[in-house]
């Protein structure tokens, strides 16, 4: 009979009943344990109560996430759930008692990594429990066998699968969310989370798409196209802005096909958010497939030319060989990337459209490869992601007849070489423009803003500057970025309508809870 440490659950509902405590009062009641002393023959010795070891919820959680900022969203409403419930969440891996992966699925090398964590962890002896993408799509992989798995439409309930980790249960929760019968978005958005920035709110407005590109794995771990209701991501929207977020990021495997699957659209849902964003406050849309922006572009060029909207929109291209889309069943076609291109360049002067290009896909031959290249030649994108193909087991595009490794290589190359011939931004020197703060520069040298067009501006790191609207006059450019200098006795706008949370609140709990949690972190 295996023991409770090989016990292998394929539902955590089967162990916990509706009567049993929820996390928020298994916390209240932590405050009031008191050891009771063990009565021996000779004396009364008190017991020495190993709490971190024995209760679920003592423990210290590390956490990393890879990938997109879908990723990313689920990663701060994990982190917020479980500091929530009373874990300590940790920066430092070696303290930690359970290793929390996220995981991305998108290329080899991210998997690569977290196999890597896996086995890292494991060495070091500390609990794990995986979440993301990769074991969504392949959950019976070799090295996740035995292991805990948090799916990603059931992140709501990390706790749970945490607590059973912590005493040594394995516990996989893979389901779907549905209501009625028809399949939901996600977990709630009203949940706790921490925010890695707590001036940035990122909201996933759908997941899933309405594509089977044949290179992508992606697919198998979201699934087909689940929209949040307008009300829903509105409501997460406004409790953002009254926690002090300046800036909103809506992100999801394609929010141009946001809606389709509930009757509404992406721009009526952008009008309904644009009311709720307080001046001086930011939102950035994320990526958008082509063919279900096609239909919108009137709609989108005037909600991306609206003052607190940024004039930016990432379209992933991917290539401009008719016949490689074709191969990738991409459902589009060069010309329609142009289309998408050229009436937003010529409706919203100045946009930044970034877009994503995969070198050596199966079958692409050197004339399919020029067309590319000629198209990052006529646009000079400035933001642009150069990807060599890597094929991904499962997918349709991994029997293909590949292209050879060294072909593959030299092609990116020769588009890197490309990208990094212009400099996209040396006709902004001399401008004078309003940019919005929320982060550090890698370096820790300057703060990093954002003007209108969601150009990287630089800027001196005045603490004052902080989640402000401040005037520029720009004096440098590089490659990625612009460096600005304040204007004198201009004055700085405040973006947020209160003052954002301190690093490491948690959202969407009362005031006092929060900085009860923040007591006990690390």
């Amino acid at each position: 009979m295996p023991s409770a440490c090989d016990s292998m659950i394929d539902d955590i509902e089967d162990m916990v009943s509706a009567d049993d405590p929820t996390p928020q009062d298994r916390q209240n009641a932590r405050k009031s344990i008191i050891p009771r002393a063990r009565k021996r023959k000779d004396q009364l010795v008190p017991e020495e109560l190993q709490a971190d070891s024995l209760i679920p919820g003592t423990q210290k959680i590390w956490m990393r996430t890879w990938g997109c900022s879908h990723n990313n969203s689920d990663g701060e409403y994990m982190a917020g759930q479980l500091a929530a419930s009373g874990y300590k969440m940790t920066d430092d891996p070696s303290e930690a008692d359970l290793w929390l992966l996220n995981s991305c699925t998108v290329k080899n090398p991210a998997e690569d990594h977290f196999r890597n964590s896996i086995k890292k962890a494991q060495d070091q002896q500390k609990k794990v429990v995986l979440a993301g993408c990769v074991p969504q799509a392949q959950p019976r992989m070799d090295y996740l066998k035995g292991l805990s798995i948090i799916g990603v439409q059931q992140i709501d309930r990390v706790v749970e699968v945490v607590d059973e980790a912590v005493k040594g249960h394995s516990v996989r929760l893979l389901g779907q969310k549905k209501d009625g019968g028809k399949r939901l978005g996600g977990a709630r958005l009203d949940l706790p989370k921490i925010r890695k920035n707590p001036l940035i709110e990122i909201i996933s407005i759908n997941t899933g798409c309405l594509n089977a590109c044949t290179y992508c794995k992606t697919k198998h771990a979201r699934g087909d196209l689940a929209s949040y209701p307008v009300e829903e991501l509105v409501e997460r929207a406004r409790q953002s802005f009254q926690e002090g977020v300046c800036e909103i990021w809506l992100t999801s495997e394609d929010t141009g096909a946001y809606g389709r699957d509930i009757g509404t659209d992406l721009p009526s849902l952008l009008w309904r958010l644009v009311e709720e964003i307080p001046e001086g406050a930011m939102l950035r849309l994320g990526m958008t497939n082509p063919p279900y922006i096609l239909e919108h572009l009137e709609e989108m060029a005037k909600v991306l030319n609206h003052p607190r909207v940024y004039a930016f929109l990432h379209v992933p291209v991917q290539s401009a060989s008719d016949s490689v889309l074709m191969d990738m069943k991409r459902e589009y076609c060069a010309a329609d990337f142009r289309t998408v291109v050229d009436f937003l360049k010529d409706r919203v002067p100045g946009i930044t459209i970034a877009t994503d290009i995969i070198c050596g896909f199966p079958g692409e031959t050197e004339a399919d490869f020029q067309e590319t290249v000629e198209l990052v030649r006529q646009y000079r994108f400035p933001s642009l992601f150069i990807n060599q193909f890597y094929p991904r087991p499962g997918t349709p595009a991994a029997k293909m007849e590949q292209v050879p490794a060294h072909v593959k290589k030299q092609r990116t190359k020769e588009l890197s070489q490309l990208f990094h011939s212009y400099n996209p931004y040396d006709h902004k020197i001399g401008e004078r423009q309003k940019v919005l703060v929320t982060e550090e520069s890698f370096d820790a040298q300057y703060f990093v803003a954002h003007n209108k067009f969601y150009e990287q501006v630089l800027v001196p790191k005045q603490p004052e500057f902080t989640g402000k609207m401040i005037e520029v006059d720009v004096y440098e450019s590089g490659k990625h970025f612009l460096k600005g200098r304040p204007v004198d006795h201009s004055k700085p706008l405040t973006a947020s309508i209160a003052a954002p949370l301190l690093k490491g609140q948690v959202s969407g709990l009362t005031q006092v809870l929060c900085l009860l949690i923040l007591h006990n972190a690390p």
